[in-house]
């Protein structure tokens, strides 16, 4: 076990027992209340380790805090500071009310009894990555709960390095920015996170599967909704007069092209993903997403759900289907280009600490997309989590003592001190 295991275990244990599952379409910010209760908890905790300007901005659910520079004379002028952001809220996906985190140590590569009682098992075969982590400990979930390890074993990582760093005034860093921002699960974007009050320039994400993983580029991301305005009638007299809602939700979603869909496309193949159908004959609502990494294509994908909708309407009545498109997220790798020492940075931590980088373009998004178009450039660091989003989703505790190890040498690199 390493200087890390305990505290990173522990505290992934203890943050995943709190619900903060975020919501779509709640209507209130933050999305769900609970996520507060995560915000205070990280406040009070980053007060007893003696961080400074610890401050919880309930209103908006966004937790600040700084780790002054230890740095002296001239070297405190040539230290860069750096700051690392988390989400507290997990996926609405899967259940993340009444988590019961487990250890399993020492995996030895067969299928995993998560709960005896329902006869819940995840199967080797099923979950390939996996094999990756035998002979290391696990933490689990009892099959019925996401684990939220997404993103709890990044706040993990970055408050296991925080308290470190308290504990230890005499390692030189330069100044350390922390936020830990709600409702990134369901397109929160940050966008109420104060970066005047942050006070960093730059700074790093941690969110993603795979340990060691990096990404500098994200999809660009817009939401749809479409809706539909039938005609309901007794079915009786129906013939002529009733406009089935159902039945036109139907048809639009046999427009959308069979193959690209998440489930049929990888690396940086686009989609359209229908997150949500609500339909009767009188009135139905479908939410999309639309993702892809090239703009031109992205903004045709956006335009011929526009055409879609113009069919539709074209044969069954003028304003029968509506469409509204949102803006969630654009490519950060627009913006990193422009950065390139953040990137070569990163990779360099990560190589330090003995693993082989992997840059995969992200398919997905992070808070760090969105800030990098507000100013603030953002790579993303993976938290090391697998199977995110859903009851079979687990944490190797090894992984999360490696990124704290990660975060260390990138503070160093940028104190100048790495050498």
């Amino acid at each position: 076990m390493g200087m890390f295991y305990e505290e990173v275990k522990e505290r992934l244990i203890r943050y995943a027992r709190v619900n903060t599952q975020s919501a779509h379409f709640s209507g209130t910010w933050p999305t769900t209340h609970c996520q507060l209760d995560l915000a205070r908890l990280l406040e009070k905790e980053l007060m007893e380790i003696g961080a400074s300007d610890v401050c919880l901005d309930e209103e908006n659910c966004v937790v600040y805090a700084k780790i002054p520079s230890t740095m002296k004379g001239s070297d405190a002028e040539s230290a860069r500071p750096i700051g690392f952001i988390a989400h507290v809220d997990t996926s609405p996906d899967a259940s993340g009310e009444n988590v019961k985190p487990w250890v399993l140590e020492n995996y030895d590569g067969s299928d995993i009894l998560l709960n005896p009682e329902k006869k819940i098992v995840m199967r080797a075969d099923e979950f390939p990555s996996l094999s990756r982590y035998v002979g290391q400990d696990l933490i689990l979930t009892d099959g019925t709960t996401l684990l939220g390890g997404d993103d709890k074993a990044s706040i993990s990582a970055i408050m296991t390095m925080a308290a470190y760093y308290c504990a230890h005034p005499e390692i030189p860093h330069g100044l350390i920015c922390l936020a830990f921002t709600p409702d990134e699960e369901v397109g929160g974007l940050a966008h109420t996170m104060d970066l005047a009050r942050f006070g960093s320039p730059v700074a790093y994400t941690l969110d993603g599967d795979h340990l060691g993983w990096y990404e500098d580029e994200t999809f660009h991301a817009s939401g749809a909704l479409i809706s539909i305005r039938g005609r309901s009638v007794h079915t009786g007299t129906a013939k002529g007069i009733m406009v089935n809602a159902a039945d036109i939700a139907s048809a639009f979603m046999h427009m959308l092209p069979p193959a690209e869909k998440p489930q049929y496309t990888e690396g940086k193949e686009g989609f359209f993903h229908v997150v949500s159908c609500d339909a009767t004959c009188d009135q139905a609502q479908l939410y999309l997403i639309i993702r892809d990494f090239d703009r031109d294509v992205f903004e045709a994908r956006e335009d011929f759900l526009k055409e879609c909708v113009q069919t539709l309407n074209d044969q069954y009545g003028p304003e029968t289907v509506s469409i509204e498109i949102t803006e969630q997220y654009r490519n950060m790798k627009e913006v990193l280009q422009n950065y390139p020492e953040l990137v070569a940075d990163l990779k360099r931590a990560i190589s330090d600490v003995g693993l082989t980088p992997v840059c995969e373009p992200f398919r997905g998004g992070t808070d760090g997309a969105a800030l990098s178009f507000r100013g603030l450039p953002c790579p993303n660091l993976s938290a090391g989590y697998e199977n995110a989003h859903g009851r079979f989703e687990y944490v190797p505790i090894q992984s999360m003592e490696k990124n704290v190890e990660i975060l260390l040498r990138l503070c160093s690199i940028f104190a100048g001190t790495a050498d």
